[in-house]
């Protein structure tokens, strides 16, 4: 009720008209019917936490995008990711939520085709026999005859785990096909355990939402800077292009040299784009200069910004000294 309450108090508000408000799954119960109910309802932007990026989807978009590109050098020259084009893939997805809904249907608008997709939920892969499903999982439902995870694995390109610990096993990973992508974003405990999966496959690309393994998926990358580039042009939505906006300022930034001091604050010697680093660390001062802009820069084109940016380099200045003096968020942590 306080979230009905603050949302029309918002919109009474002129000068506050389209604030970002992210809510908890746990507040907003069943998510995806009441988000769209408040949208009608009130002129505020509300994301559910899991979804649209505000947790760990934009991140995951943009690491899973600059993963499948076929670049022949990163930033320091060498690299190969996976030579893979994003309408050929075949991406299973574990769980059904709010953010693996949010996640497929951008993976879509990159270029994904649907039928290339297999979902499942708690109760098994979202196909054709399936009855009772929500209007949400009923947009994802496969017409291959798949009716196991097992079965959706083998010679899959690409594994997307938001859903629980130890789901997918050394069987399923093996099956895959050459250069296999698997984010596996459960937490604590991801869907396979890091080095189990290291010594399954030496040819993997992998991901997890912990801070002490490799290519760490955090919401921190996302909803810090997508709501800043909406705020400060009074965007009254988050729309398709300011998520794709960010998706690609994250991915385009992995490929930049690394500065420093991030290396210095991960203990690293020379992070570089590759396997083992394919997404901006959270602590990168470059995010808040190079997200937010795309993001307003995209609500400006979409038709959805109330005060258009001008000065594009006051802007990010502005942004940069949000850090304060000498980037003393990066030096805190030293």
């Amino acid at each position: 009720m306080f979230i009905i309450h603050f949302c029309k108090a918002a919109r009474s508000m002129r000068r506050l008209s389209g604030p970002a408000l992210p809510c908890d799954p746990s507040v907003l119960g069943p998510s995806q019917p009441r988000i769209r109910s408040f949208k009608v309802a009130q002129s505020v932007i509300i994301k559910h936490n899991n979804a649209c990026g505000v947790a760990s989807s934009k991140t995951i978009r943009g690491s899973f995008i600059k993963a499948l590109k076929s670049d022949k050098k990163s930033a320091f020259g060498g690299v190969i990711v996976v030579n893979k084009k994003i309408d050929d893939v075949k991406i299973v997805v574990s769980g059904a939520g709010a953010a693996a809904i949010a996640c497929t249907k951008l993976y879509i608008s990159f270029g994904a085709k649907l039928e290339n997709i297999v979902m499942t939920d708690s109760k098994g892969v979202i196909n054709q026999s399936r009855s009772g499903l929500s209007d949400e999982k009923k947009l994802f439902i496969t017409k291959r005859k798949i009716n196991s995870l097992e079965e959706a694995m083998e010679n899959s390109d690409v594994f997307i785990g938001l859903s629980m610990a130890n789901i997918l096993s050394v069987k399923m990973l093996a099956s895959m096909s050459k250069d296999p992508i698997v984010f596996a974003m459960a937490n604590p405990d991801p869907e396979i355990d890091y080095n189990t999966a290291m010594s399954v496959r030496d040819d993997i690309i992998f991901a997890t939402g912990r801070s002490d393994l490799p290519n760490q998926v955090n919401n921190v990358l996302g909803f810090p800077f997508i709501f800043r580039g909406a705020l400060d042009v009074r965007a009254t939505k988050i729309n398709e292009e300011m998520k794709m906006a960010a998706v690609k300022a994250l991915a385009d930034l992995a490929k930049e040299p690394v500065p420093e001091q991030v290396n210095i604050a991960y203990g690293e010697t020379r992070l570089a784009f590759g396997k083992d680093y394919i997404i901006p660390k959270p602590f990168d001062p470059r995010l808040i200069s190079e997200v937010p802009p795309a993001v307003a820069k995209a609500a400006m084109e979409s038709g959805v910004a109330q005060e258009p940016i001008t000065d594009w380099d006051k802007y990010t200045q502005v942004l940069e000294e949000r850090l304060g003096n000498n980037q003393k968020l990066i030096r805190i942590t030293l």
